[in-house]
């Protein structure tokens, strides 16, 4: 009996085959050697039978008999085309398994568009059994696991690894520079060799990190026969406290169906004691090996084939009560972990998340390694380690160094591993996932000039609460170390310079899972010695409120005034030619104070805000060529003065050129400012929704009174009229299903003005009960709201429906019931 799994040269967990109740005297012998898991012995004596049988049905079961022994003993290459000549006489179709056994061997041998009719074939004759789906799901996997693979880097223990198998390895010592290992390596104890594999028997190994930092020549651990017999020896795994060593063991002897145990042995010092067998469950015939225990040692997790279990081996566990008792019957870790296929070695990492091989789950190949982490007191859905832990070929027996964060050793059978190959058949192989290292560097120019800035000053605030500045060089470089630059935190930059408006960004490392340098160069845009125009805001004749619709033209000099906290302005306001100076003077200066009146509810300093009203001593030069009705009008460079406007063709044309010269425009004075270490208590919206500049007119508007009592008015939503009421029950707007259509239909709101998914908010040609969208305007009269949630509740039967804090930001108002109007200050 060997030690490795039967999917693996030298693994004594597999999947019992039936033997066919009608034995052949031809057969016989090789029956009884593969039902007792000595399948190089098996092998030899079905090519003997084979040659001297004449019944076809029996040659057929012979031959499907050696492509099994090919499989367990992983001869895949020979496996292959012995499932494949049963595939093509139509075997399978008597035993559907061995299609599913071919395409199995097809997957691991690379050929998985060879594969996939294969499984698909199987699926027809077995729909029920989840090892067809999971194969063809494997295959068309491939292609994302090799194009995504995980950080961790590999090489080959070509130390200690010889041409034979090595496996199974297990620290020795606390200070983890030492191994004992697997082997059936020329030397192991033992003059015959296992009729299952046809090898050397197993021993178990020893060696250690030299003076020099090598690993030496490795040795029997000890040679007295204690541990290491003529039989194998494996899977060995010591305590937390590496004073106790737990191994497998299996029995040879002939004639005789033979099982594995696990054992244990006392260290002390250098030397081992008597090994005393685990009661673990099962019977003298069992397969118990691979033992992993929790640092208390109160629970161990090990593979065997008990009955009752989900397949060919899966992995159980057992706990007790202290160190010196013996362990309680053992429970199976379920269909969670288990399948009806092969899972074994696993390994307790810090007592929560388990870690093991199984050929039964989605994977590359033969063995993959899976991790299942435990919530409570249940263990999550595996998940495979993917590419390059992984691979096509078996890959198994991971453990990890405990005080390091990722690193360690598992075996493979794989060839090679980029440029690296392998020694033997099976290998240890080590592993480490390097820490995440990542740099920032960019270049800053000027705007105007596309040349590198030198001396401009890049500030990084990170999400950790750090804070780094770094000038630029002589060519605009800045940069940020490793040391500087950290995983899993976001940072914002701003790149500032004397007489330039600053710049910043964000740059994340959250999520980024490869060490990665990355790039972000700046553009930082002169401050101009002229006025700069502020876009679309426009006035009407006469007038100086500023217009709901063009607050947001506002946007892109509050961002300004963010990023540049020591820029003070000018706002200065312009009129057209019309009226006397003295009216256009107050006009002007009114409109610049309205525009500084908005930037302070915004929440910008006030002592950086000077408004200035210029009336119509300054005519407006354009900067670009201006179109109406398609038609070029006013050229880029013009100045509007009253000679150019008058000698307009036309009063259409000659209002536009009035409406360019009502303008706003600001002028940065100066770049001191010192801002305030502290800000007023003052919570500002990020939408104003009002701007009210009484006329001198009363301004007023009808009121209404609904059935309940609550007051009203009729105002417009986007242009769309309705009623809306004033209910101070509520905590924000609401409207009726039936007016929230009406909107909708009408063009006053649409699908964008939804919050969420359109499509789901809008389906059945309805509004789902709580959608929320987003109202741009509702007017009464001469007064203004703006960007305001309004949220759709089934409840209301019928209405427009405004909670006090809402409708106040219309302005001051008052209810004259007596005249039946609502008037606005």
């Amino acid at each position: 009996m060997n030690i490795k799994n039967g999917t693996l040269i030298v693994f004594a967990l597999l999947l019992s085959v039936s033997i066919f109740a009608q034995r052949r005297g031809a057969s016989e012998m090789a029956d009884m050697d593969f039902e007792d898991h000595k399948y190089a012995s098996a092998v030899d004596k079905y090519k003997k039978a084979y040659s001297k049988v004449k019944d076809r049905d029996e040659k057929n079961r012979i031959r499907f008999q050696m492509a099994e022994c090919y499989r367990l003993m992983n001869n895949t290459k020979r496996a292959e085309p012995t499932y494949k000549s049963l595939v093509r006489n139509g075997y399978y179709k008597k035993e559907p398994i061995a299609l599913l056994h071919y395409a199995n061997m097809l997957k691991i041998n690379h050929k998985y568009e060879e594969a996939v009719p294969q499984f698909e074939e199987y699926i027809k004759l077995r729909p029920d059994d989840p090892r067809g789906s999971d194969g063809l799901k494997s295959c068309n996997m491939q292609k994302q696991w090799f194009e995504n693979p995980s950080n961790h880097q590999l090489s080959n223990m070509r130390d200690i690894n010889s041409r034979e198998d090595d496996f199974s390895a297990c620290l020795a010592s606390d200070n983890f520079n030492s191994l004992i290992f697997t082997s059936n390596r020329e030397g192991s104890t033992g003059k015959n060799a296992d009729e299952w594999t046809g090898q050397n028997f197993t021993d178990l190994y020893y060696t250690r990190v030299d003076r020099k930092g090598k690993w030496s020549t490795p040795d029997l651990l000890e040679s007295e026969e204690l541990i290491n017999t003529g039989t194998n020896e494996g899977s060995p795994m010591m305590n937390s406290t590496y004073t106790t060593l737990y191994f497998a063991r299996c029995g040879n002897e002939k004639n005789q169906k033979s099982g594995c145990h696990i054992y244990t042995s006392k260290k002390t010092g250098r030397n081992y004691a008597d090994p005393e067998i685990m009661d673990l469950g099962g019977d003298s015939t069992s397969r118990i090996l691979h033992p992993t225990l929790s640092d208390d040692e109160m629970f161990i997790y090990f593979t065997a084939d008990f009955d009752h279990g989900y397949g060919g081996t899966d992995i159980w566990y057992a706990e007790r009560e202290s160190v010196g008792d013996d362990f309680g019957r053992a429970k199976n870790m379920g269909p969670m972990v288990n399948t009806p296929e092969n899972e074994g070695f696993p390994f307790l990492r810090s007592d929560t998340v388990l870690y093991f091989s199984s050929n039964g789950h989605v994977g590359m190949g033969g063995l993959d390694i899976f991790k299942t982490t435990l919530s409570g007191d249940s263990w999550g859905i595996p998940v495979n380690m993917g590419y390059p832990l992984n691979t096509n070929s078996d890959d198994f027996a991971i453990i990890f160094n405990p005080v390091a964060e990722e690193e360690g050793y598992f075996c493979s059978n794989r060839k090679e591993f980029e440029s690296e190959r392998s020694k033997g058949r099976d290998d240890i192989w080590y592993f480490i996932v390097p820490p995440l290292e990542f740099t920032l560097t960019g270049v800053v120019k000027d705007d105007r000039t596309l040349q590198y800035i030198e001396g401009a000053t890049v500030r990084m605030v990170g999400s950790d609460g750090s804070s780094i500045e770094k000038p630029t060089n002589s060519l605009g470089r800045y940069e940020f170390t490793k040391e500087q630059f950290l995983p899993k935190t976001t940072y914002e930059l701003v790149v500032s310079k004397e007489s330039y408006f600053s710049s910043s960004g964000t740059v994340t490392t959250v999520g980024v899972e490869r060490s990665k340098d990355f790039e972000r160069d700046f553009i930082l845009e002169p401050i101009p010695k002229k006025p700069i125009v502020l876009p679309e805001i426009l006035y009407d004749l006469a007038k100086w409120d500023l217009k709901p619709q063009y607050q947001d033209s506002l946007q892109g000099l509050i961002e300004t005034l963010d990023e540049n906290p020591t820029l003070v302005v000018e706002l200065a306001s312009h009129t057209d030619i019309r009226d006397t100076d003295e009216r256009n003077d107050i006009l002007s200066q009114k409109r610049a104070q309205s525009a500084v009146d908005y930037l302070i509810l915004r929440g910008i300093d006030p002592d950086r805000l000077v408004a200035k009203g210029y009336g119509e001593r300054v005519n407006r030069e354009v900067d670009r060529n201006y179109y109406l009705n398609d038609i070029l009008l006013i050229d880029s460079g013009t100045v509007l003065t009253e000679e150019f406007i008058d000698g307009l063709p036309n009063t259409e044309k000659k209002e536009y050129a009035h409406q360019l010269n009502r303008r706003t425009e600001f002028t940065v004075l100066r770049n001191d400012f010192v801002p305030k270490e502290t800000i007023a208590d003052v919570t500002v919206p990020k939408k104003i929704d009002i701007i009210v500049n009484p006329e001198e007119e009363v301004n007023s508007t009808r009121l209404l009174k609904d059935a309940e009592g609550r007051f009203g008015v009729r105002c417009e939503i986007n242009g769309y009229p309705i009623d809306v009421y004033i209910d101070k029950r509520l905590n924000k707007p609401m409207i009726s299903l039936d007016d929230a259509l009406n909107l909708l239909r009408d063009g006053a709101i649409s699908k964008d003005d939804f919050a969420g998914e359109a499509s789901e908010i809008l389906a059945n040609s309805s509004i789902i009960d709580n959608a929320v969208f987003l109202a741009e305007e509702m007017k009464v009269e001469k007064n203004y709201i703006t960007m305001f949630e309004v949220m759709v509740n089934y409840k209301i039967t019928r209405g427009f429906y405004l909670d006090e804090a809402t409708f106040s930001l219309i302005g001051i108002y008052k209810i004259d019931e007596e005249k039946g109007l609502m008037i606005f200050e």
